[in-house]
């Protein structure tokens, strides 16, 4: 869907001196298409992967000091601008989910169909998806497996899990993927996909924290969008969507009470719809590219200064970042305070967490 990401991008970034942020970098066919297309535009690349910086900086080199990349996560978009001496930007892009390049290194343990470590982490930081299989209680592994990945089998999956793990923890996928043939009833694994693609689903969710990043990443690239700026996002299943569906909406709702006879300039929204609900790829890009089956894509543009006063207004609509380590605990939903996963990942204060020491420049 290059060519369309392009055209609903073309009115911001067509300006001179246009910022683009490529807020999921991954191997930079998204951001090389843009910097072909807009040559008056410079590119802000962000993405948390290490290999997928160093990767994405060899195709791009060609465009020089039109591109500067930095590893961080796309809630950090206002703290990457402050550091390259941007105010705003004018057109930003996620590609939400897991990358291609992440799905075929076999070493990452995302894909289900080959054997590998059961890891998952998009950055280089952090606990595994083998350490919530080999830690979480039943109840919370259940709720994971419900909540990220819609799982109607996920209590029983995780009775299993526990049990299974007593005998020998869980290190490698494909122990896994046989577990969840045997716990998933013969006819649900006959519909609805692979028996593995929800339970993979919920563990990678969970192990990158991407939801609650993405409630945050939203209304922080919205407050640093120009105006005449968009914001373009690519959403591969319905948790996603309807998290960015809400936050657009919030923000391009007219709030006021209803039967009022003129609607004062302050109570107007300052962002509007581009698309009109979601967009799907056509018959001919789903040949192309299977994955684009399951893609949504929404998009907004916005039209004045944000107005902080203005009634009704979302709190989140101009929220600034909340950095990584802080605020994590207990934001999941039905989560409480203490959250499994907080005994594992690095300590806020530790020389090795990601947000003890500045986010990286790599280009």
């Amino acid at each position: 869907m290059l060519q369309r990401m392009g055209d609903l991008l073309a009115p911001a970034l067509e300006r001179p001196g246009a910022v683009y942020v490529d807020a999921t970098l991954g191997l930079g066919g998204h951001a090389e298409s843009m910097l072909q297309r807009f040559p008056q535009a410079s590119l802000v690349g962000i993405d948390r992967d290490p290999e997928a910086l160093t990767r994405a900086g060899a195709r791009l080199e060609p465009f020089g000091d039109r591109v500067s990349l930095v590893q961080a996560v796309y809630d950090e978009i206002p703290g990457v601008l402050d550091d390259l001496g941007h105010g705003s930007a004018d057109g930003m892009l996620f590609d939400l989910g897991v990358s291609s390049m992440q799905l075929d290194v076999r070493t990452r343990g995302f894909a289900y169909a080959v054997d590998a470590p059961l890891d998952m982490r998009m950055g280089d930081e952090g606990p595994t998806a083998a350490d919530v299989l080999n830690t979480y209680e039943a109840p919370a592994l259940a709720r994971v497996l419900r909540e990220y990945g819609e799982e109607k089998f996920a209590r029983r999956i995780a009775d299993r899990v526990v049990a299974a793990r007593e005998v020998e923890p869980f290190t490698t996928s494909a122990r896994l993927v046989e577990l969840l043939y045997d716990a998933i009833p013969a006819p649900a694994r006959r519909t609805g996909g692979h028996p593995a693609k929800r339970t993979f689903q919920a563990l990678r969710i969970e192990v990158n924290d991407e939801l609650a990043v993405l409630r945050r990443a939203v209304p922080a690239a919205l407050s640093r969008l120009a105006v005449g700026g968009r914001v373009v996002a690519m959403s591969y299943h319905s948790l996603e969507d309807r998290i960015v569906k809400r936050a657009f909406a919030e923000v391009t709702t007219l709030d006021v009470p209803p039967g009022l006879p003129v609607v004062p300039e302050e109570a107007q929204p300052s962002l509007r719809l581009v698309t009109r609900g979601a967009e799907k790829a056509d018959e001919a890009e789903v040949a192309a590219n299977p994955r684009a089956a399951s893609v949504r894509v929404r998009a907004v543009e916005r039209t004045a200064p944000d107005r902080p006063d203005r009634p009704g207004r979302s709190r989140s609509a101009g929220a600034t970042r909340t950095p990584r380590g802080g605020g994590r605990r207990g934001s999941r939903r039905g989560v409480e305070p203490h959250h499994p996963l907080d005994l594992l990942r690095p300590s806020h204060s530790s020389p090795s967490h990601p947000m003890s020491h500045p986010r990286e420049v790599v280009a």
